[in-house]
């Protein structure tokens, strides 16, 4: 057996088939890791909907998003990390495969980062809700009960001024 048999033997069948043809095969592959195909940006958007509504650490810190506020915030986040990492320099259409890279690390963690702002904002705008709707609550007096009793800045002085 040749030296080249016994490596190509070796070798899993792709990469043997890459070797022996080196230059016409590679050159008949393209491979382009930016911009994500809109598959992979639908899986994105499905995973923030699993995460926003599901038993994640966020839902149990920040509170968990409904079903039918999940799904449009998530594609919210996901087109605007999109948009974010193309507008980048490194995202150019014909941008090599390193550049491609640090556009999609960068749709990553603007995804991340959109994500976390979303479920902040979102938590921060229940907590004063809800302060609010207590805040009125305890000013407003219940049903049953009789008016607080005026302060003493209220109580007029029934004698009349000399």
């Amino acid at each position: 057996m040749a030296t080249d048999e016994l490596h190509s033997a070796g070798a899993p069948a792709g990469v043997a088939a890459a070797e022996e043809g080196e230059g016409e095969a590679a050159q008949g592959f393209s491979f382009s890791i930016w911009p994500p195909t809109q598959r992979t940006r639908d899986a994105v958007v499905r995973r923030l909907v699993d995460t926003l509504g599901g038993d994640t650490i966020l839902c149990k810190r920040y509170g968990a998003v409904p079903a039918a506020d999940a799904e449009p915030a998530a594609r919210g986040i996901e087109a605007e990390a999109f948009d974010a990492a193309a507008a980048s320099g490194e995202a150019a259409a014909t941008a090599s495969v390193e550049e491609g890279i640090k556009a999609l690390q960068l749709y990553s963690k603007e995804v991340s980062r959109r994500l976390l702002d979303f479920v902040k904002s979102r938590s921060a705008a229940a907590k004063a809700t809800a302060a609010a709707a207590a805040a009125a609550a305890a000013a407003a007096p219940s049903e049953g009960e009789a008016p607080a009793a005026p302060s003493e800045s209220e109580v007029v002085d029934p004698q009349p001024a000399e």
